[in-house]
């Protein structure tokens, strides 16, 4: 299975068979760094500041990773206008804040897209019958799992309740300590010298 899980502070694709991790890739690109994004868009194109409370409200209403997803919705948001100093509202269409997330996407899917390329082949075959998994809260960004289809030609799915899933499955392992010291003892022995 090749599971992504797009967190608030970081992303971490993993390729996992048999019980233990093959290829491990991690990003400091998440949630966080999409809000940071619209921030930055906002500064840069309408000399407003925002907090990133508000940037996220926008990336959740109107942000998407795919074109057309989303494209013909507008929100408005106030900051302050960094020019006079007051208050100011704008209004933003769903294409310009995807174009504002767009270096994170893209550095999502080139993270996928590696891992994909060092997996061995015989697990690629694998994934591409099973499909990609997206965890975490990132996963909900609309249109990403549509994005990641068209980059990588696999399936995608969405893990059920990505906001949770990754919580739950780590109380599931810890409520059966063998196979994660079955997993750790395994690792220990296939990881390289440091």
């Amino acid at each position: 299975s090749l599971i992504v899980d797009i967190g608030g502070g970081t992303t971490e694709v993993a390729v996992i068979s048999l019980g233990g991790i093959v290829v491990a890739r991690s990003i400091r690109i998440g949630g966080d760094e999409m809000d940071a994004d619209i921030v930055s868009f906002a500064r840069r194109e309408y000399n407003l500041l925002m907090g990133e409370r508000t940037a996220e409200e926008i990336k959740i209403a109107v942000g998407s990773a795919f074109p057309e997803e989303k494209s013909d919705r507008t929100v408005t948001f106030r900051g302050r206008d960094l020019l006079t100093g007051l208050p100011r509202s704008i209004e933003v269409g769903g294409d310009q804040i995807r174009e504002a997330l767009e270096p994170s996407i893209v550095q999502i899917v080139e993270a996928i897209k590696e891992t994909i390329e060092e997996t061995p082949p015989e697990l690629v075959a694998d994934i591409m019958d099973q499909g990609i998994v997206l965890a975490g809260g990132g996963a909900l960004l609309v249109g990403l799992d549509r994005r990641v289809a068209e980059a990588t030609q696999m399936p995608v799915h969405i893990a059920d309740d990505p906001l949770t899933c990754v919580v739950r499955g780590t109380g599931r392992v810890l409520e059966d300590l063998d196979t994660l010291e079955r997993v750790l003892v395994s690792e220990q022995f296939t990881r390289a010298p440091r």
